[in-house]
This record gives structure tokens, sequence and C-alpha cells, in this order.
């Protein structure tokens, strides 16, 4: 009888200690890291996947911190990537779509390269026409990030941290820039922008993912259903640059309050819509970046089945349309990505902020700690 409860005992323990094991093994379970090419430098670049219980995936490269794939299921199951980009990092040495990258230090634009801060004038690079756009010639979408694997009980996650020094492009003060990228097992991909300065300097991040739920270079996005919350947008004058009111959307083409197709109004006989050739405008969200994370913005596939929600704590969102894709660009799976084969959903805080006291400010001081949320959550229908 002692012999039979030795053994009874000694196995439990066995198999608890197996259990064990296999927890702190998935617990500690690491994503797949694999290398992306050098960039001009020599420096090397690694690509690093992120992959949910559901199956979801996320593929992120430290340069740029782009998101260059996003496979997510449609009401079937089945997994497409919904975002541009390219197979190899060459592409994104020399893409100026911004496909899927982080953006700073200041995302949108800045008239005239120039504003005035603490008495201070500061002259940025102008690399849209006589505008600064999205950081300026070299902006944190052409920066080598330094990556860690931060996974954790919420999901994989990747972090990549960038020091932007005094006078990068123009801006002043030592940056130091944090984004965690998080797959939840719930299919939400979570941003998590942080940042502190040591000297006054202004700051948008956003991150700028050109979303296809049908598949990424699969027709285009004339049919998806937009819905976003907001009664207000920012018109701009023919360079885009806000003028600084603050324009109700109500009997306009930028009505999005309930489901409409992106294509239902894109064409209308508008000036708005014809100075953005299509939608390139910020709409001012309802919950004007206060309260926490709410929905912003969903978009709704009907084929696939495929719904995308954003939600954010920022003030507003860039609604973009792909009205620059011409078919010159071939992408993933040599896919060519022809006009509004694609929309970006951009949260921020609005285009020339720093040359409006009346927007929500984009001031960072010494001592402040820069920090928001967006969330790309996928369900289906």
């Amino acid at each position: 009888m002692r012999l039979r409860w030795m053994i009874w005992a000694l196995l439990i323990s066995w198999m608890t200690g197996a259990c064990v094991c296999a927890l702190n093994a998935e617990a500690k379970s690491t994503m797949k890291k694999q290398p992306f090419g050098k960039t001009g430098a020599g420096e090397p670049v690694d690509l690093y996947t992120l992959t949910n219980k559901a199956g979801m995936e996320a593929t992120i490269t430290n340069f740029g911190g782009i998101v260059v794939s996003l496979k997510a299921p449609d009401r079937n199951g089945k997994m497409d990537d919904v975002v541009l980009g390219y197979d190899q990092l060459d592409g994104y040495l020399t893409n100026k779509a911004f496909f899927g990258a982080l953006i700073g230090r200041y995302g949108n634009r800045i008239a005239h390269g120039q504003f005035k801060l603490g008495g201070t004038n500061y002259n940025v690079p102008k690399n849209d026409g006589e505008n600064s756009l999205h950081g300026g010639n070299t902006g944190f979408n052409k920066r080598l990030w330094a990556a860690k694997d931060v996974s954790g009980p919420h999901g994989q996650a990747l972090e990549l941290t960038y020091l932007s020094k005094d006078g990068e492009e123009g801006y002043p003060g030592n940056l130091s820039v944090k984004v965690v990228y998080t797959l939840t097992d719930t299919n939400e991909l979570k941003i998590d922008y942080s940042a502190t300065t040591d000297k006054e300097t202004v700051l948008n991040l956003t991150n700028h993912s050109y979303f296809n739920l049908a598949g990424q270079g699969n027709g285009d996005i004339l049919e998806h259903q937009l819905t976003l919350n907001a009664d207000r947008f920012t018109p701009v004058d023919a360079t885009l640059i806000p003028t600084g009111e603050l324009r109700p959307v109500k009997g306009t083409p930028f009505d999005f309050t309930k489901p409409a197709a992106i294509g239902s109004r894109i064409d209308q006989d508008d000036e708005q819509i014809k100075f953005g050739k299509g939608y390139d405008h910020n709409w001012a969200l309802n919950s004007g970046g206060k309260g926490g994370v709410t929905l912003a913005a969903e978009a709704y596939e009907p084929k696939s089945g495929r719904v995308l929600q954003i939600l954010t704590d920022q003030p507003g969102i860039q609604f973009y349309t792909g009205n620059f894709l011409d078919g010159s660009i071939t992408g993933k799976d040599g896919k060519v990505y022809k006009h509004r084969y694609a929309f970006c959903l951009e949260t921020q805080h609005f285009p020339d902020s720093p040359n409006h006291p009346s927007f929500p400010t984009t001031t960072l001081k010494p001592g402040q700690h820069y920090h928001t949320v967006t969330i790309f959550k996928f369900t289906k229908k």
C-alpha cells in the first residue's frame, strides 16, 4: 500500500511539474524575429511577427516602426493581409507614401515649415510644396528604432524606442520616444505612444497604415462603409493647411456620422473635395480627446464581412482615401496599388496646430509626459 501511494505521489508531482513548465513556456513565448535587410548605412534591420491565439498576425519592422503586414479574419475565418506595403526593406527605404509607418515628430502638415514656440521661431523642412509633412525629410518613418520583446499576459508586444536629438529636422529638444505595439487575443492591435523632452517642443505622433479590408491590392475601397464619430471637420486651403475653422459636416460630403459608402460622395462638386482630390482631411472627434479611449471610426467591407474599429484618446482623425496612388507602385505579392486602393485613418492632434492657438495644443514641455493610445480592433459581420 505504501509503495502504491509513493508511486501516486511521484506521478502527481511529475504531472504538476509538467503543467507548470507548460504554463511557464506559454508565458515566456516569444514573437518570431528574422532579418529584414540593411539600411543604406549598412545597419541591420529586423522583422518581428506577433501572433495571437486566434491566429491573427501583425508583422512589424524596427525600421520606421512600420506595420509591414496585418492579417485579419473575414466572416468565414479566412485570413488576409489588410495593409499595403512591400515584401522587401528596399521598398520602405525609398517609400514616399509612408506605408504603415510611425510618424513624427509632427504628423500631418505645418504651414510654410515654420512655427513659433516660447518666443523662438523654428524652421522645419518643406517637403510638401511650401509646407512640412510628417516630420520632414527624414522623419521617424526613416529612423532605426531599438526593439525589445515585452510580451505578457495581454498579448505579444513589441517595444520600440528612439532618441530624437535636439535640432533633428529642425525640432527643438532631446525627445525620448517609446512606442509599444501589442496584439491582443481579442484581435486588437494596440499602439501605446509615450515621450519626454528636455526642451519645449511640439509633438504629434501617429501611425500611417493604409487599409483595404478586402485584402491589400484587392480593388478599391469605395464600397467600404465608414462611420466617423465627428460632427465637425477642419476645412483646408488649396495646400491642405487648415483655415482654423471647425465646420459642421451636416449637409456636406464630409458627413459620416451615419454609415456611408466611402465612394458615395467622393467626387462631388465640392471645393474641399477638390482641394484634397478626394478625402484628405482632419475630423474633430466628438470626444475632443477627453475621457480616455473611445470609438472614433468604424469601417466595414461588405464582401469579406471585416470590420475595423479605431479607438483613441486623440482629438482628431485624418481620413485619407489613397488619392495619390496611381498604379506606379507594386507592393506585396506583386499587387499593383491603383487609385483609391486603400484608406488611412490616422489618429492625431490637428494639422498645423502650432500655428493655431485655438486648436488643441501639441506643445510638450520638460517634466511633462506625452502619452496616447490608439487601438485597431477587428471584428466581423
